[in-house]
């Protein structure tokens, strides 16, 4: 990880042009402060129609709204681009609230950024509504079950909009024929450190994180490791692209060791050993922004593949990250069956 870290690129390229976001629809989760915001002002900076700001608290994300569209005074791009959506990852009926939002009020939905995460010091656990309904730790829920539930929950929806464009085709309307689904991972999940403690847990990665002998910090790159399987495995077996490269492209992305927030509830220790490698090795919360944007607009070789650094990150990853398709299946089985107790026939529906 250290080398990893110290060995990362900086003044990353800016793969994401007007010819890619003009006129289209993007939303980004946890997009008020840090990546999200940074990808948003991208966005908006490039010609997008619409960026929905998809916020816990909705004053932050008015604050952030006020920033981007003050950036944008005197350039291209204007106000009204930029719109603020309630979003709250601990709680699964407002995943489901906003998703039936984005179904009966936008058009179009071109890329989804899945950049909201948090990194616990403490164990907390979340209790949700819903008989058969699972309370768990925070990790699990937002990082885990909230993120995945709001791509399964999409995906559909993402499709038949797009079909509706397609049927109505008019020369600019539906350009490429695709859309992303960008999940936002770490390749810190996959060292060694990681992989041992998840042989202990990997039975039920749910239960295991949720144990109240787990160290609360170690939640979250197990729960980032979680969602790469489960990802990899929705975008290779459950959610494939058809014949012709057209649906829902679903990749993952490591932005890298950024300057964000991310850390700001770590231990006095590990805020201390944070703050020394943002000093030395740490992207800028805007250049780490950009891998975001080519994952949002990466083709479809990117299907199912981790990226990172602006380019293809699939030969870095380890072999038992990137070939257990056993695990991968696995670990989506189990996440599965919690997104079907939450909302019944979420998954037969993809």
């Amino acid at each position: 990880m250290q080398t990893q870290v110290a060995t990362q690129a900086h003044n990353l390229p800016l793969l994401a042009t007007p010819s890619h976001c003009a006129n289209k629809t993007f939303i980004v989760t946890g997009a008020n402060v840090g990546l999200g915001l940074e990808a948003a002002k991208h966005l908006a900076s490039l010609g997008a129609g619409r960026v929905i700001l998809a916020v816990r608290d909705v004053t932050k994300g008015e604050a952030a709204k006020a920033e981007i569209e003050g950036g944008l005074q005197g350039k291209a791009g204007g106000t009204g681009v930029v719109s603020v959506w309630q979003l709250d990852l601990e709680s699964y009926d407002s995943v489901k609230a906003f998703v039936k939002k984005a179904e009966a009020e936008l058009e179009r939905i071109d890329a989804v950024i899945e950049n909201a995460a948090l990194a616990p010091s403490v164990r907390e656990v979340v209790t949700v509504n819903g008989e058969g309904v699972a309370a768990h730790v925070k990790a699990v829920t937002v990082n885990v079950l909230g993120t995945l539930l709001l791509a399964v929950l999409l995906v559909p929806v993402m499709r038949a909009k797009a079909a509706k464009l397609k049927a109505n085709w008019e020369e600019g309307n539906f350009e490429d024929g695709v859309q992303r689904l960008v999940i936002v991972t770490s390749r810190g999940a996959f060292d060694d450190n990681t992989k041992g403690m998840w042989e202990k847990i990997r039975e039920d990665p749910i239960k295991g994180m949720d144990a109240e002998d787990m160290f609360p910090v170690a939640t979250y790159p197990l729960s980032k490791l979680a969602t790469t399987f489960a990802t990899r495995h929705l975008a290779r077996v459950i959610a494939p692209l058809d014949q012709n490269g057209s649906g829902v492209i679903i990749n993952l992305v490591c932005p890298g060791l950024c300057i964000t927030t991310l850390g700001r509830n770590a231990s006095p220790e590990h805020a201390e050993r944070l703050r020394n490698l943002h000093k030395n090795f740490g992207r800028t919360a805007e250049d780490g922004s950009r891998t975001l944007l080519h994952a949002a607009v990466a083709g479809p070789e990117s299907h199912g593949h981790l990226l990172h650094s602006c380019v293809d990150g699939e030969p870095d990853l380890p072999d038992w990250v990137k070939s257990d398709f056993e695990e991968q299946k696995h670990t989506w089985e189990v996440i599965a069956k919690e997104l079907e107790a939450i909302e019944p026939g979420c998954v037969s529906k993809l």
